[in-house]
């Protein structure tokens, strides 16, 4: 007996499409086939339509989610599968009925080849044929060769994450990376064996918008494998990836790997992220004057953050690592390492809860840390609520923000003058502490 093929259909508000699509899938010359069409929330009556398909044909099974996106409602699909191989079919596309068996032939006789995809045209609201240039893994590193509506092994993506949730723009190619990951070749059948329907609105125009958020996520997924094909990560002007690379250098101090992993806190200016105790600061990429100061004649923010930690001797975050990326020697990334302050607090809540229990006592701790710094030489220019940082008994005190620390042995300014907002009683405790020291 042949082996089962599990059509994988992901269907959202496609009432007026999907039956055509059910229609070409089920005049398939191959057997044994399922059709798990999992509605990802619809809000029309594609539902109803495949419901009526499901109660004709035992092959069609029909299954709901909330709306969470095509890459969810493709992942929860092939899970509910069976199949040997999986073909994804958007909902609104036709295949030809030979497709199936010839990709299923290939798979199950070459076990070297990976992936098996078609020529297609298009239909609606553009025609002619769909153009795919010749493939190559160094290729699809930089370019989304790959239609969505191509078959594969269920083991082979068992082995994957599925496809990428994070990011609802071709999300697909995603998927082709993490296959091609593991090695083995492509096949792209010589007939049209898809017709790909463009609409307005369709999720292929939308795309376009998502380009630089899909690029962020690809290479934070597959950094081994751009390394592997363009020598570096994929820029946003994908073309010139592989030469921006070879003129692409990374200086790294400290040992830390995962600078575009964790939780956002904070991405007002910068980005923060937070992943295992440890907080990334990711500096605004600058413009490329200041990139090319930072690059040849200045110090980065990030490497100051790092320089300015080490000398201020635990009166701050436990500094791991910078990073600094530069092109032809401007500075175009930067991030900073430390560890997740023990410090709860900012001054910040100091000036807007007046009632902050042991509020005066803390202002005096507060004022003694400023006059401590000052002795050290430490000039913040950002000495303000937001940068100082302190545990709910006074006993630690901690700077952030570091990059804007200068070192003078006569700090100019006065001490209080950015924290005026804690008013005339809240100076008066800062002072009394500054006096002590």
């Amino acid at each position: 007996m042949k082996p089962l093929v599990s059509v994988i259909v992901p269907l959202y508000n496609a009432a007026p499409y999907i039956g055509e699509t059910l229609e070409s899938v089920l005049s398939s010359t191959y057997r044994p086939i399922e059709v798990i069409v999992m509605n990802d929330g619809s809000t029309d009556e594609s539902l109803v339509v495949a419901q009526a398909f499901a109660d004709k044909h035992p092959e069609v099974i029909v299954l709901s989610q909330p709306n969470a996106g095509a890459s969810a409602a493709r992942n929860n699909a092939i899970r509910a599968s069976h199949g040997d191989y999986i073909l994804p079919v958007d909902a609104d596309d036709k295949i030809d009925a030979r497709y199936i068996s010839e990709a299923e032939e290939i798979l199950e006789n070459r076990p070297e080849v990976r992936v098996v995809s078609c020529r297609a045209t298009f239909f609606g609201e553009r025609t002619g044929e769909w153009r795919f240039p010749p493939f190559s893994k160094a290729l699809l590193a930089r370019k989304n060769m790959i239609d969505t509506c191509s078959m594969y092994r269920r083991a082979d993506w068992d082995k994957t994450a599925g496809y990428m949730e994070t990011c609802a723009a071709r999300e697909d190619w995603d998927m082709w990376i993490s296959l091609f990951e593991q090695g083995g070749e492509f096949v792209r059948l010589p007939e049209i064996r898809l017709h790909y329907r463009v609409r307005k609105g369709s999720k292929r125009m939308q795309d376009r918008a998502l380009k630089h958020k899909l690029i962020d996520e690809l290479n934070r997924r597959h950094p081994t494998y751009m390394q592997t094909y363009l020598g570096g990560p994929l820029h946003y002007h994908r073309t010139w990836s592989r030469l921006l690379n070879r003129l692409r250098s990374v200086k790294q101090v400290g040992d830390f790997d995962r600078w575009e992993e964790g939780e956002v806190i904070d991405a007002r200016r910068n980005i923060l992220r937070l992943t295992d105790g440890v907080v990334v600061k990711r500096f605004r990429t600058p413009g490329l004057l200041r990139g090319l100061w930072y690059g040849w004649f200045g110090t980065s923010k990030a490497r100051r953050s790092y320089e300015n930690a080490l000398r201020l001797e635990g009166l701050t975050p436990q500094p791991i690592a910078y990073r600094e990326v530069r092109i032809c020697g401007i500075l175009r990334e930067s991030w900073y390492a430390c560890r997740l302050s023990e410090c709860k607090h900012t001054f910040q809540e100091l000036i807007e809860q007046p009632a902050f229990p042991r509020r005066a006592e803390l202002l005096r701790a507060i004022g003694r840390f400023t006059a401590q710094i000052r002795k050290m030489g430490v000039w913040h220019r950002d000495y303000s609520q937001g940068n100082i940082l302190f545990n709910e008994d006074g006993s630690k005190i901690e700077l952030v923000d570091l990059n804007r620390i200068r070192w003078r042995k006569h700090v100019p300014g006065q001490p209080f003058e950015r924290l005026e907002r804690i008013g005339e009683e809240g100076l008066k405790k800062l002072k009394e502490g500054y006096e002590q020291v």
